[in-house]
């Protein structure tokens, strides 16, 4: 194979400082989702800066996709793990969150603070049918990459009709869809296949700081000492914060439910955040009653709006919880919206630091093939089902905003809501719009409405 002789020596070695401002502008760029970060990840470690080479970075990505959790944020995890060790993985981690949370916090200050005033919510009038084209071509995009065929598609159908018209928690979904892959794996296992969804690690772009043939790093080996430190940390940093919270608040208290819940929440995002809004939905709105409907679809639209994982939606839930239930009292609003969202992020992301810190030594000593694929078919069917019943839901609250359950067609259709959201999806499906400038033109075609309903007379 031929390639460009001034590559041939690796690049020099990188600092703790330097990777500390690579993750940074990283946290603050990773816009379009999993697959922009994983995307712009590549570009920089593998084909440009060289810390790491494609057959390695793939290597990561796999174990990465069948953990639950942003398997983007796990990625840059494990990478910066395997160059500085445990700090160097945190601070990667950690850095791909921060900037995301700062932001949502401030954004859902002014939609709880100003939501009201006509410019915010015509923007946000045109941001809501924006996010449900999104979550609509998102069932698209993942379920014609992951249905290969009738047993898959069955899947689908089944997850569906369980979520949408027998109403079974997500959990229960995900663990029989994963139980059913298991067996299907053995029984019919062409049925389970998956094809390698993230490409062949055919490239070279020069050698690399981790190269294929680069020896694992000490810190990098699996070790039993070192596996039981991790685990009494991981015990210690999730326990001493429910224990904190249990003792300040009881275990009724919303800090409390907010840091139960959200646990289970991170152990069950399989298949992205998308698969697990409606567990999220079915908590925070439904049972706990941390916030409406509508502001859910609200907090989606934010959660597009900025960089990190889309799971960082779960800090604007938290945020609007914390207000509502006026936690430090009527004259703290703010402080306790931002406490819960804090409280919020740090039990969502604690798992997948965990994940990385237990499992990726192990990945990296084998360098084994991982038999997980086929219970992780099945799910990512299911999946596609799930996200379905997310996007009729969207569609539903934003078309029929005045709809409930026991009146589910009452109050006025918006038919300009319909018209932007077509539009959306054509932009999307037909064009390949990008995330942001859809959201952008879709804003502005809220806020010009909306501003001119009463010039109108609408």
């Amino acid at each position: 194979m031929t390639h460009d002789n001034r590559n041939d020596a690796p690049p020099a070695p990188v600092t703790l400082v330097e990777a500390f401002w690579y993750w940074l502008r990283l946290g603050l760029i990773s816009f379009g989702g999993p697959a922009g970060q994983i995307s712009i990840m590549h570009q920089d470690l593998v084909e440009k800066k060289r810390w790491i080479s494609e057959r390695r970075f793939l290597h990561a990505l796999n174990y990465c996709m069948v953990l639950p959790g942003p398997e983007a944020q796990q990625l840059a995890t494990y990478i910066g793990w395997m160059m500085h060790k445990t700090r160097g993985g945190i601070i990667a981690g950690g850095l791909f969150v921060l900037p995301s949370l700062l932001i949502l916090i401030a954004l859902s200050w002014v939609y709880m603070a100003f939501g009201n005033v006509p410019a915010v919510a015509g923007i946000l009038y045109g941001i809501k049918p924006a996010v449900t084209a999104i979550v609509v071509f998102a069932a698209y995009r993942i379920g014609t990459r992951a249905l290969k065929n009738g047993v898959l598609w069955s899947i689908a159908a089944a997850a569906f009709i369980a979520i949408f018209a027998l109403k079974v928690p997500f959990p229960v979904i995900v663990i029989s869809a994963g139980i059913i892959g298991y067996i299907g794996g053995r029984w019919a296992p062409d049925k389970f296949a998956t094809g390698g969804g993230h490409g062949a690690a055919g490239k070279h772009f020069g050698a690399a700081l981790i190269d294929d043939d680069t020896p694992t790093p000490e810190h990098a080996l699996f070790k039993w000492p070192r596996f039981t430190r991790i685990c009494a940390a991981a015990l210690l940093l999730w326990g001493g914060a429910m224990t904190a919270l249990f003792a300040l608040y009881g275990w009724e208290g919303t800090l409390t439910q907010m840091g139960w819940f959200f646990t289970k929440a991170a152990l069950l995002t399989f298949g992205g955040a998308y698969a697990v809004l409606p567990y999220v939905y079915q908590g925070g709105v439904e049972h706990y009653e941390w916030l409406s409907a509508t502001q859910m679809i609200d907090g989606l639209a934010l959660g597009e709006t900025t960089p990190g994982p889309l799971i960082m939606v779960v800090a604007f839930v938290g945020f609007v919880g914390g207000w509502v239930k006026e936690l430090f009292g009527p004259d703290s609003l703010f402080v306790a919206g931002a406490t819960a969202a804090a409280v919020v992020t740090y039990f969502t992301f604690l798992p997948s630091f965990i994940f990385i810190l237990l499992g990726a030594p192990l990945v990296e000593t084998t360098h084994g093939e991982l038999k997980f694929t086929a219970p992780l078919t099945g799910i990512t069917a299911a999946v596609v089902g799930v996200i379905l019943n997310l996007a009729v839901f969207f569609a539903w609250h934003v078309l029929w905003p005045e709809a409930t359950d026991a009146a589910p067609f009452s109050g006025p259709f918006e038919w300009a809501t319909l018209a932007i959201g077509a539009a959306a999806f054509i932009a999307l499906f037909r064009f390949k719009a990008g995330i942001i400038p859809l959201i952008g033109a879709c804003a502005a075609a809220g806020l010009v409405y909306t501003l001119a309903k009463p010039l109108l007379g609408i």
